[in-house]
């Protein structure tokens, strides 16, 4: 069995495609992951099994739409690969509040991101970098005022899903029980 993490984007928000996490516990369990745990509901879980990571998000992304009525589009990841993205991180020193650092998920490559309109976006205050697999953001004015974050996911390219250090930490503990 391999652990896995899995990221569900757009669950739970505004009001809108409403999953509770009994039910997406159960939904990964028919698929025959084992030990689920979920984590706050936005749509963070924690599982093992013997698919793969491809195999999964397909079929997770089958499984929700059957089961309630709309697509979710769900980035699943190793323990290991999430490990590696988290420890990545180069905001980890920096002093500040854990709600002020977030790291993308990217579901592939940023093959051609637009860097340099990135750093047009950027407050004064903000910092990023791009890594391998993951847009890393420290926002210490906050996530919901930052213009960067707003528009990070269309200057990379490629579909992302985020996290703040905070849920990223809490994964982190998930796996490691």
């Amino acid at each position: 069995m391999t652990k896995f993490v899995a990221l569900f984007r757009g669950i739970n928000v505004g009001g809108r495609n409403i999953v509770p996490m009994k039910d997406l516990r159960e939904v990964l369990a028919d698929l025959g992951c084992e030990t689920v745990m979920t984590y706050i509901q936005s749509g963070n879980a924690v599982f093992a099994s013997k698919s793969n990571g491809n195999e999964l998000s397909t079929s997770i992304a089958g499984a929700m739409k059957r089961r309630f009525g709309f697509e979710s589009q769900v980035l699943v990841l190793t323990a290991e690969r999430f490990r590696e993205i988290a420890a990545a991180n180069p905001f980890q020193d920096v002093e500040s509040d854990s709600k002020f650092i977030h790291i993308s998920f990217l579901a592939d490559v940023a093959g051609d991101p637009d860097l340099d309109a990135m750093c047009e976006l950027k407050s004064p205050t903000e910092e990023f970098e791009l890594g391998e697999g993951a847009f890393y953001l420290h926002a210490p004015d906050g996530i919901a005022r930052s213009k960067l974050a707003a528009r990070a996911e269309h200057h990379l390219g490629v579909a992302a899903t985020a996290r703040n250090l905070r849920t990223v930490s809490k994964l982190l503990d998930m796996l490691n029980q």
